[in-house]
């Protein structure tokens, strides 16, 4: 039988702000090595043998940074997009009827916001797994645990029904330290990694049985779905689905649930104290990524996304920079983080909620200056696509070609220029850019103007479907 990858990237990971934002969640942001956590998340099933195209399950925020990284990895798969975030249990459900259009298959869940240090030992956990999948076993992985800790669930694992697969007991919410310390002693007790594998028919049922509002909501979404631009859009109705993780839905009820205790290096890395635990550190015990100098400093983490950081007789920190933030904290209580998201978001800050890289159906663009009343954009258009016709009230727009050839409508003219060469788009006028070549268009847009929000854009052509609202 086949393995399907299901892929979870719902989630905002606001506590790994600044590099994290709302609309940039920490499963797509750059890690030190250039990837990213969802893209780590794709490669970690190229050790298996006999896999399908990935399903993602996302939300219409994210659906292009999805697909970017579906193209950039060379990659195919289903996008499909909630209408409403609603938790695990109606997420994994979309995903095994999408499986079962085709045929009866494996549905191995996998967040997209994990690292796996020994991904060669997830896969041998998975092979050992099959057997119990097939057989109608819900399967899920438990984590060797490597110390007392508090902010995981936990499994207890029962007796052994085949070769490293065990049933499981009970499932535990996170517990306080004396009960934490108690079940590492007691040596049967797993860290919840929230992986799980199983057929995705006896998951329906298991669903059906315990949880059938959601079954049926989701059941009655999917069959309402329709198709836009590649990506596939339950109905509305699969937002009046309960929202319920698989673990209070499905999981603590079944009698069917089993696990795999697996060593595999894992994190979460809902922390910026969990990025300094799996990051190389030098001789002073510092995990430094990006331009960073270090002089009598201890036990920091320390990265920087373009600017220079000098850390001067500093010990136990934890500083992230980007480009329009820079945060400076304890590492050890950098767990706290979402209280300053939570302070921008009530005072409508936008580096609660946008990055400045900000990824579009054509390409992307990235904010390079702002002031009062202009700001610098580098902005990249994929080979053969074009944004929208569209015109501002507001700004006007210089466009300098770095790179590639751009075919420029403006009014009722047509331009093509090329390196090196500019135009200028004037307030009020119609204008589109397209690539017409084979290598990506890059080019700088220098806006002006009393305005320069993207909500300053009347769309008068676009095919990809597009709100005014979504920006350029």
């Amino acid at each position: 039988m086949k393995i399907q990858p299901v892929i979870l990237c719902g989630g905002s990971g606001t506590r790994l702000w600044p590099a994290s934002r709302t609309k940039y969640p920490k499963q797509f942001m750059l890690l030190g090595n250039g990837s990213s956590l969802f893209k780590e998340t794709l490669r970690r099933t190229e050790g298996l043998a006999d896999t399908e195209k990935p399903i993602v399950v996302s939300n219409d925020a994210y659906r292009f940074y999805a697909s970017a990284a579906l193209s950039e990895e060379g990659r195919q798969g289903t996008i499909i997009l909630e209408p409403k975030s609603r938790n695990t249990a109606p997420a994994i459900a979309l995903a095994a009827f999408a499986a079962l259009e085709r045929e009866e298959a494996l549905l191995l869940v996998l967040p997209s916001d994990h690292r796996f240090q020994k991904p060669q030992e997830f896969c041998a956990a998975v092979e050992k797994a099959c057997g119990a999948a097939e057989a109608g076993s819900l399967v899920t992985f438990g984590i060797q645990p490597a110390s007392p800790e508090t902010g995981y669930g936990y499994i207890q694992s029962g007796e052994k029904i085949g070769d490293g697969v065990f049933n499981v007991t009970k499932f535990i919410e996170k517990p306080n330290l004396e009960k934490a310390e108690a079940m590492l002693a007691e040596g049967d007790y797993y860290w919840n990694s929230g992986i799980f594998f199983f057929k995705a028919s006896v998951f329906l049922d298991e669903l059906k049985a315990f949880a059938p509002t959601i079954w049926k909501s989701v059941h009655q979404a999917w069959n309402e779905r329709h198709i836009d631009l590649g990506f596939v859009r339950p109905s509305e109705t699969f937002s009046s689905s309960p929202s319920d993780s698989i673990d209070y839905a499905v999981m603590e009820h079944t009698a069917k649930a089993a696990v795999v205790p697996v060593d595999c290096g894992w994190s979460d890395l809902g922390s910026w104290n969990a990025f300094y635990e799996v990051t190389e550190k030098d001789a002073a015990g510092n995990a430094c990524e990006g331009d960073v100098i270090t002089e009598n400093s201890t036990n920091c983490y320390l990265r920087s996304s373009g600017r220079l950081i000098a850390a001067l007789g500093v010990h136990d920190l934890a500083v992230v920079e980007t480009r329009d933030a820079i945060l400076v904290a304890d590492r050890h209580n950098s767990q706290e983080v979402k209280n300053v998201v939570e302070k921008l978001k009530l005072e409508q800050r936008p580096e609660s909620d946008i990055h400045l890289k900000v990824y579009r159906p054509w390409g992307s663009y990235e904010t390079l200056v702002i002031s009062d009343r202009f700001q610098v954009k580098r902005i990249i258009v994929n080979p053969g696509e074009e944004n929208s016709l569209q015109m501002h009230y507001h700004r006007a727009e210089h466009w300098v070609v770095v790179s590639g050839t751009a075919e420029v409508t403006l009014g009722d003219k047509v331009h093509l220029l090329t390196e090196n060469q500019s135009i200028y788009v004037p307030l009020g006028e119609r204008h589109r850019i397209k690539n017409p070549g084979t290598i990506p268009l890059v080019f700088i847009e220098v806006q002006s103007g009393a305005y320069l929000g993207e909500d300053d854009i009347v769309r008068l052509q676009d095919h990809y479907g597009r709100a005014d609202s979504e920006g350029k």
